[in-house]
């Protein structure tokens, strides 16, 4: 009885959410339609969705494989050096006094603005757009990071150290897993910041990517054909979202967060 019921509520909750899209939806299409707004101004969902269909197979779907590649690659680079760097920042004041100044610094220099130096330096290849990807993401992995590791109780950690002799029992055992819904945080904001990141990348200096695709479009006046565009990029940014969410979910489900049953029973006391 228990699972219909949690059943049903995931499904109520599914079932308004699409709802609600589709209600925008059909505005957004009544508008369009009324208003008799011209197609190179603003498309409809109904042109948008054709434009999907009529340039998937011919341009989109390639270019989306190129723009997922630099995504996947920076993304990757991030969750490997921010999570190492916020437990050395953590465990060291050193580290903390030298190395996490010049990370901000790093953060607060406008990488649009640095983003032609990359081609210079770098040229047109991939590794500019893994290094936008990188730049644009990891600093929020490692912010979120930080707090997670700091944010164990420094009794608990003390008991755990008289208990033994390992340095890096009482880290596995206690202050990662503490930290981790910290570090699910940064990730789900990182790969938002991924997805923008290549897009950016591709701007500035390239001839494939989904960036491209929409310089491109705006270059000819083909806005159906620029939302098409769009459109896709908002479903692989959600999908990519959604995906650090279920990873989230079987990674930590006895986070408080997770634990919906028992948040919903508070919330009728």
């Amino acid at each position: 009885m228990f699972l219909v019921k949690k059943f049903m509520k995931r499904f109520a909750d599914l079932f308004s959410t699409v709802l609600v899209g589709i209600g925008m939806l059909v505005l957004w299409q009544a508008a369009v339609t009324l208003l008799e707004i011209p197609q190179y101004i603003l498309p409809g969902p109904i042109e948008v969705l054709a434009a999907v269909g009529k340039y998937w197979s011919i341009s989109i779907c390639t270019n989306l494989g190129y723009t997922l590649s630099s995504i996947a690659i920076g993304y990757s680079l991030t969750v490997v050096i921010s999570i190492p760097a916020a437990v050395f920042i953590s465990y060291s004041k050193a580290f903390e006094r030298t190395i996490y100044p010049f990370l901000v610094l790093v953060q607060l220099i406008p990488k649009v603005a640095i983003a032609p130096l990359f081609i210079v330096w770098f040229g047109f290849g991939m590794f500019p757009k893994v290094l936008m990807v990188f730049l644009l993401s990891f600093f929020a992995l490692l912010v979120d990071s930080i707090a997670g590791f700091k944010s164990l109780n420094p009794r608990l950690e003390y008991v755990a150290r008289t208990m033994t002799d390992s340095e890096w029992k009482p880290f596995w055992k206690m202050r990662f897993p503490s930290a981790l819904p910290h570090i699910f945080s940064g990730l789900k904001i990182s790969i938002a910041f991924a997805t923008v990141g290549a897009i950016v990348g591709e701007f500035v200096g390239s001839d494939k990517g989904l960036g491209y695709l929409l310089l491109k479009a705006n270059g000819e006046f083909n806005t159906p054909y620029l939302f098409a565009v769009l459109f896709v990029l908002s479903v692989v940014g959600i999908l990519l979202y959604k995906a650090i969410e279920l990873i989230e979910h079987f990674a930590i489900p006895w986070h408080v967060s997770k634990r919906k049953s028992l948040t919903g029973a508070r919330s009728t006391l």
